[in-house]
């Protein structure tokens, strides 16, 4: 999953994938829309290099304005049952809560009903990066929601997770997305550096459609945002996944490199070396 998503605000202008060794590559789409490469090798190699090159278009503005439907301005609200019906799981929780912890850690957030709804999706956001610490981490896996308020820290998929399950707790359709952060200022809060791999949410509002909320960066809007793939659990966006025959100790070493750059500042003799991704922006 390293194709860009194109999206009202993002356009895909270029995109290439070699891969060495030589694989042979076919396309498909899951059932979230997202584009999926399937490399299949025909002899051994010693290394693997997958570089993903892309040229997009982003024009997502510095603050956006959302058209939210007149039904759902206001929280709470009720999805139309073609909404509930598509949204599915999506609005369901996927992490165990016994004892409500999470449901009343989101509901802490709600000072009155009715409320504006936007204004409580940015509390939620705001609340996940105040209640909690940024911490880069490349070890496997996520904290399910409740270890990452008990240890009051994670990274961005993290709170990505963390967001999405108390927007459902609320009864809002939620969704994990996967992609780059573009921060040419350098003027974001968390996940430091223009070209990190990052994770956020996207919460379905009727009107609006699909609003991006990064906790980690405490912004709401898809200004800084690539999107390469958007799914219900974060295990279904892992960018590279896949299967090897060997020994157990035959993987030495993995490196991960993401540059952003402006189009008119591209040099094509600066290229990844090893696990390489480079996305250029217009």
């Amino acid at each position: 999953m390293v194709h860009p998503r194109e999206t009202r605000e993002l356009r895909l202008l270029a995109h290439a994938l070699p891969i060495s060794p030589t694989a042979t590559v076919t396309w498909a789409h899951d059932v979230a829309g997202n584009t999926i490469a399937t490399a299949v090798f025909d002899g051994q190699t010693d290394h693997l290099v997958i570089e993903s090159r892309a040229t997009v278009e982003l024009t997502a503005p510095a603050w956006p304005v959302f058209a939210i439907a007149a039904s759902a301005a206001q929280y709470p609200f009720v999805y139309a049952a073609d909404e509930w019906t598509d949204l599915g799981a999506l609005t369901v929780p996927q992490y165990y809560d016994p004892d409500s912890h999470l449901a009343r850690w989101g509901e802490g957030f709600v000072m009155a009903r009715p409320t504006d709804t936007l204004s409580l999706l940015k509390d939620v956001s705001n609340g996940v990066f105040s209640k909690t610490s940024y911490q880069s981490r490349d070890t496997e896996g996520t904290q399910s929601p409740i270890e990452t308020l008990e240890r009051r820290c994670g990274s961005c998929r993290d709170f990505a997770v963390l967001l999405a399950e108390a927007a459902r707790t609320l009864g809002l359709g939620s969704r994990i997305v996967s992609g780059y952060l573009s921060d040419a200022e350098e003027s974001l809060l968390g996940s430091a550096g223009s070209g990190s791999t990052h994770a956020w949410v996207e919460i379905f509002v009727p009107g609006a459609g699909w609003i991006a909320f990064d906790p980690t960066n405490r912004s709401f809007g898809s200004r800084n945002l690539i999107p390469l793939a958007v799914a219900r659990n974060i295990a279904q966006v892992t960018p590279v996944a896949g299967n090897f025959i060997g020994s157990c100790v035959d993987l030495l070493s993995m490196e991960v490199l993401v540059r952003v750059e402006s189009a008119s500042a591209q040099d094509n003799s600066l290229l990844p070396q090893r696990g390489g991704t480079d996305i250029s922006l217009v």
